[in-house]
């Protein structure tokens, strides 16, 4: 029986930082992951491989239709499949590898089975064989796994999950996606741009159902001048499979008229939920909610002393870097450290073309609690750098406390919007003012000035517009 001080169940972004952070501080550290591979659905079937698609077929499309118009006259581009997927999986081979040298780096053994809660102190390691961790903490860092829906069964070939949708041999020639949120929406852009005809399927009446309302309807708008078709406020009632086909029945949200649509390829997308299954939980007593998140309090210790839980197996965004934080802040708090997250300043982005990013609260949310706030907004058409680089879609919005001024969210659609947000978070952490980022030195010409007139127009006194 090995002994440690901290065993993390799972070795996805929020399980590896915490491991190898606890490790820094000098607690005796294993990780137990039940995939041969480090990293978790992230790394290898997640946010890493689909950017490594997204990046690869941006450049196809970028080169099929757009560089023309900057003087580059190329023959249109012919695609590799092979070439890309081996792309894709080098991409993946490499992050999850780095992971096995930082454990190794860290000194964190690395335990290769399905982790369980045997006790308060005990984890239990089922692979080629048994084995029993003793440790004085655990961390849960299980993650979480796709949600079904009734009626469509997924066979990640016909009718795929995320995963399957990384791993296509062709480009399928009609393409539906269940679910209009960021999975469904960057994965539906990858096939769209290699020649697929891609239709969007929502239950709700907007895609990208919790963002604000204003980027919601830009986002769509863009998509759909891209080649992307929707169908909102519908649901997915079945899907038939016949002669490698799949027929998906749907009807209007409330209730109408069935109609069937045939496609080759189904991408259900319709959201994740915690992965608790055969953890052990009842064993000892861990609590968890309706939707199966286990409960936790400020410091992510479970009911169960000495047994902590981070990333998408708590409450909150689904995130990655939100999970690496609470892997940081949990480390060090059983290190006997203390840490903090603001949870209002925790950025998300989606990685379409534009990319789509958001931090703290929505215009929606600010009038429903019934907040006075200011609203400053700033087009990329308006930017000379956006202009020279053919990036004129989009939009910068600020929004700051009607009295203080302190800001309360920004909301960026537009090229780099995931780099551009990283400001306005870092502002918000500090409880700064949009005064402060107006009042901030900006180089010129970059897409990070729409930003600071976007701050200045919270004011009404941006200047090239």
């Amino acid at each position: 029986m090995s002994e440690y001080d901290l065993v993390v169940i799972g070795s996805g972004p929020g399980g590896y930082v915490c491991a190898i952070r606890a490790a820094q501080l000098g607690l005796k550290v294993a990780c137990v992951e039940k995939d041969n591979t480090l990293g978790g659905t992230c790394l290898n079937v997640g946010c890493i491989p689909s950017k490594a698609l997204l990046a690869a077929s941006h450049k196809f499309e970028d080169i099929g239709k757009h560089v023309s118009v900057m003087g580059i006259d190329v023959a249109a581009p012919k695609l590799n499949m092979a070439n890309m997927m081996k792309h894709k999986d080098d991409v993946v081979s490499a992050n999850t590898q780095g992971i096995t040298f930082l454990f190794k780096k860290n000194k964190v053994d690395h335990k290769i089975g399905f982790g369980s809660i045997k006790s308060a102190n005990e984890v239990l390691v089922s692979g080629k064989k048994e084995e029993i961790l003793k440790t004085k903490a655990i961390v849960i860092a299980t993650g979480s796994e796709v949600m079904p829906l009734p009626n469509v069964d997924i066979d990640e070939k016909d009718i795929v999950s995320s995963t399957g949708a990384l791993c296509f041999t062709e480009v399928p020639k009609k393409m539906a996606v269940i679910g209009g949120g960021v999975i469904g929406l960057e994965m539906g852009t990858v096939w769209r741009r290699l020649g697929a005809e891609v239709t969007v399927i929502e239950f709700m009446d907007k895609i990208l159902p919790p963002m604000d309302s204003e980027i919601s309807k830009e986002m769509k708008k863009i998509l759909k001048k891209q080649g992307m078709e929707f169908k909102l406020s519908t649901k997915v009632t079945k899907a038939d499979k016949k002669s490698g086909k799949v027929n998906l029945t749907m009807e209007p949200a409330k209730g109408g008229d069935a109609e069937v649509m045939e496609f080759d390829k189904v991408l259900v997308a319709i959201g994740r939920r915690a992965y608790t299954d055969k953890l052990g939980l009842d064993n000892v007593g861990v609590k968890a909610d309706d939707r199966g998140r286990i409960d936790i309090n400020d410091n992510f210790e479970t009911s169960v002393k000495g047994i902590y839980a981070i990333g998408d197996v708590v409450r909150g965004a689904m995130l990655a870097h939100k999970a690496e934080d609470e892997g940081v802040v949990v480390s060090e708090i059983i290190a006997g450290q203390t840490g903090h997250i603001n949870y209002d300043a925790i950025p998300g982005v989606v990685y379409t073309h534009p990319e789509v990013a958001e931090v703290g609260k929505t215009e929606d949310a600010l009038k429903a609690a019934g907040i006075k706030y200011k609203s400053g907004k700033f087009p990329y058409l308006a930017n000379g750098r956006a202009r020279a680089m053919g990036e004129t879609d989009g939009f910068v919005k600020i929004l700051s406390d009607a009295k203080t001024d302190r800001v309360l969210g920004c909301h960026i659609i537009g090229a780099e919007a995931g780099t551009l947000i990283a400001e306005v978070v870092s502002v918000m952490e500090f409880g700064g003012s949009a005064e402060d980022i107006a009042r901030t030195c900006h180089a010129h010409p970059t897409l990070n000035e729409v930003v600071k007139e976007a701050a200045m127009a919270v004011d009404g006194r941006q200047i090239h517009m």
